[in-house]
């Protein structure tokens, strides 16, 4: 079975709602390849290993939660952009590419999709008056220490996260996948007791500690391997074609 890259792009829009949400980078389709999709290849970021292992595949198009063109980014086609493009151009791959969309689907965001392999009840936003807050907020269904809640992330995710820990008991959860770090502050204002995101910054550390919440950072390539993943199984199933996802390690 084929589908129409013209028609697989449209339901992608639609689906994501990608046309309403103001991002740092352009949503959708991003370098347009051959008229018709057999086959997709999904990963986080479409890095040059990523590409060669799609071409590899046999992949008509590339779906990534991390594309291109982003914002303040040097505009000239040089270096890695240009060697990452030859490689598009010369299979004649599309790249189909959604950022901040992929986050706050209800139902295959990265959020959610977090929420759900580490058992998380989702109960809302994280800040219900700031929709630009990407995060949200939930709780266990068994309360346990930070610790021990630790060892659960470690192991669903497959690496060992970063963990500054209070010592008390989580019940209340606050999550945004990738580059969240900075909504600790929200996550504290929501009554939390733990946040977990993908990164960490210096700051991070003094406001779990002082404020006697606990942080886990588990990586921002490792929080995000879900959603494109629901999403490219969404499509395939919608228009019976394959799908397959190809994780390359990112140890940040």
């Amino acid at each position: 079975m084929a589908v129409s890259l013209s028609i697989l792009v449209e339901e992608a829009d639609r689906y994501l709602n990608a046309a309403s949400i103001a991002d740092y980078c352009p949503n959708g389709l991003q370098v347009e390849g051959r008229p018709q999709v057999r086959k997709i290849v999904s990963g986080v970021t479409a890095s040059q290993a990523l590409l060669d292992a799609a071409v590899d595949a046999g992949a008509d198009l590339v779906l990534v939660h991390h594309g291109y063109f982003w914002k303040g980014e040097n505009p000239c086609i040089t270096g890695m952009k240009h060697r990452r493009l030859k490689t598009l151009f010369k299979h004649d791959v599309s790249l189909l590419a959604y950022h901040l969309p992929l986050d706050i689907h209800p139902d295959v965001g990265n959020n959610v999709q977090l929420a759900a392999r580490l058992g998380i009840t989702v109960e809302g936003p994280l800040d219900p008056r700031d929709s630009k807050v990407v995060g949200l907020i939930g709780s266990l269904d068994m309360p346990q220490t930070a610790l021990a809640f630790s060892r659960q992330v470690a192991q669903v995710l497959g690496r060992e996260p970063l963990v500054v820990c209070s010592g008390q008991v989580v019940r209340r959860v606050g999550w945004c996948t990738g580059g969240g770090q900075g909504y600790i502050d929200k996550a504290i204002e929501a009554g939390v007791d733990l946040f977990l995101t993908g990164e960490a910054s210096e700051q991070t550390f003094h406001s779990a500690c002082e404020n006697r919440v606990s942080f886990i950072a588990a990586g921002h390539h490792a929080t995000e391997r879900y959603g494109v993943q629901a999403l490219g199984d969404y499509l395939a199933r919608r228009f019976a074609i394959e799908h397959v996802f190809i994780d390359c390690p990112n140890p940040v």
